[in-house]
Order: structure tokens, then C-alpha cells, then sequence
């Protein structure tokens, strides 16, 4: 018995040992910035701090937002061939005249052409000095949410559609993945030239590589009127001098 107790003993006193290191862990992550709760709106340990947004936020003012700390925003421009977001010219010129850094993003399709969705791009987004490169938004939805399209059949949309963007704004494309669809369809060296935006909830990104962190999808701050309360936030991984020289449009 007194054996048994004995063990008992040194099974509690490991686990608190443990318990006190994850706590540690969790202590130090939060100190440096890697660790972010979804109503942080502006982190202390990150320079650069933005949103993304689409029509669902509604009505957008621009001013509040950047009162807010924002320094830069990815607003939703284009989905598939056809599909363009109501609201983008508003918010792209209101975030220009807000002093915002605005970059469009295109929710990639798996259901038509990469030329024809790139196509569609090009005649809503201008191509405007200063601006973040164009982002290309690759992940799941409807059927394929249960049922990702093979790997080929993702890359034989998604590389015209990344030169076409490219030939035309001068500057690779930015890639929005979440886990699955980067370890699905870019992990490797094909697509090691360009920049990375992971949408890592709470946690920093646990990718080889990446440049921007969408560490919220369920932040709320002043400035918009939309059915969508919500609206998602994301730091830059470097200084503010980094982010004025990173892909110039």
C-alpha cells in the first residue's frame, strides 16, 4: 500500500511539474505576441495591425476604423469568374482616403478557369501605387468542405490565375490559406516565392513561412453598419518599416 501511495505521490508531483510548464509556456508565448485573444484589436507586441472585410460588414467608416489602430486592410473585390463584391469600389477608395494600406482579395474558385477568374480581378481592381499586392483566398466551401478537389486539379485553376495577376499588378500575388488548404495544395517549393497570410485562430502560424497572421474571425470594433457584427483581424510579421516597403503596387 505505502508502495502504491508512493507512486501516486510521484505521478501527482510530474503532472504538476507539467501543469507548471505549460503554464510558463503559455506565460511566455502570450509576452512575446504569439498568442493572441480574438478581442485584441490592436496587440502591443505587433507594429502593424489590420482587418479584412467584405460587403458583410456593410457600410464602412474608414476614419473610425483607422482611429482604431488600423493600419491596413484586405477587402474582398472578386469570387470566382463572375461574382464581385458590392461594396469594393467604396471601400477601396474609402480606405485610401482614410490613410489606410488597402490590398484586394479574390476567393478562389474551383468550378471555373484561373484566366477568367484572374479576368475578373483585373476589371474591378485598379492597379494602384502603394497598395498590397493582390491576394488570392484559397479555401474550402459548400460540397468541397467534405470534399477537397484534388491537388492537380487546384493547380491547373490556381497558376494561370496567380500569372495572369502577377503580369498585370507586377507583384506575386499574396496567398490567404488556412492549415489544409496550404498542406492540400502548396506546401513545397513551387510556391515558396510567395507571400503567405494564414488564418491561425488565437495561436501564431505553425507554417515554414508566412508574412501575415489573421489571428481573429470574431473581433468587434467601431466603424461599420453591416448584417455581419463580426469582423476579422491580422497583424504583419515585421516593423512598421518593413510593412511601408512590402510588395509596393
Amino acid at each position: 500500500m505505502k508502495r502504491l501511495f508512493r507512486t501516486l505521490g510521484r505521478i501527482v508531483l510530474v503532472l504538476l511539474i507539467l501543469a507548471a510548464l505549460a503554464l510558463l509556456g503559455f506565460f511566455l508565448l502570450r509576452w512575446r505576441g504569439l498568442i493572441l485573444y480574438s478581442h485584441e484589436s490592436n496587440p502591443d507586441q505587433w507594429e502593424v495591425f489590420g482587418v479584412d472585410l467584405s460587403s458583410y460588414q456593410g457600410t464602412v467608416d474608414w476614419t473610425a476604423l483607422k482611429d482604431q489602430g488600423v493600419d491596413f486592410a484586405f477587402i474582398k473585390a472578386t469570387e470566382g469568374s463572375l461574382l464581385q463584391d458590392t461594396r469594393f469600389s467604396a471601400n477601396w477608395t474609402g480606405a485610401a482616403e482614410a490613410g489606410i494600406r488597402a490590398g484586394a482579395y479574390h476567393f478562389l474558385s474551383y468550378d471555373s478557369p484561373g484566366e477568367t477568374q484572374a479576368d475578373n480581378f483585373i476589371s474591378v481592381v485598379p492597379a494602384t501605387q502603394g497598395s498590397l499586392p493582390p491576394v488570392v483566398d484559397i479555401e474550402f466551401y459548400g460540397e468541397y468542405l467534405e470534399n477537397p478537389p484534388d491537388k492537380a486539379h487546384v493547380q491547373s485553376i490556381l497558376d494561370p490565375l496567380l500569372e495572369k495577376l502577377e503580369a498585370h499588378y507586377g507583384v506575386k500575388p499574396i496567398l490567404y490559406v488556412t492549415y489544409r488548404s496550404y498542406y492540400n495544395y502548396l506546401a513545397g517549393s513551387k510556391y515558396a516565392d510567395y507571400p503567405v497570410w494564414c488564418s491561425s485562430p488565437t495561436v501564431f502560424p505553425l507554417l515554414p513561412r508566412w508574412h501575415f497572421w489573421q489571428y481573429s474571425h470574431s473581433a468587434r470594433l467601431e466603424g461599420y453598419t453591416g448584417a455581419q457584427p463580426l469582423i476579422d483581424l491580422n497583424v504583419f510579421r515585421g516593423s512598421k518599416a518593413a510593412f511601408d516597403t512590402f510588395g509596393p503596387g
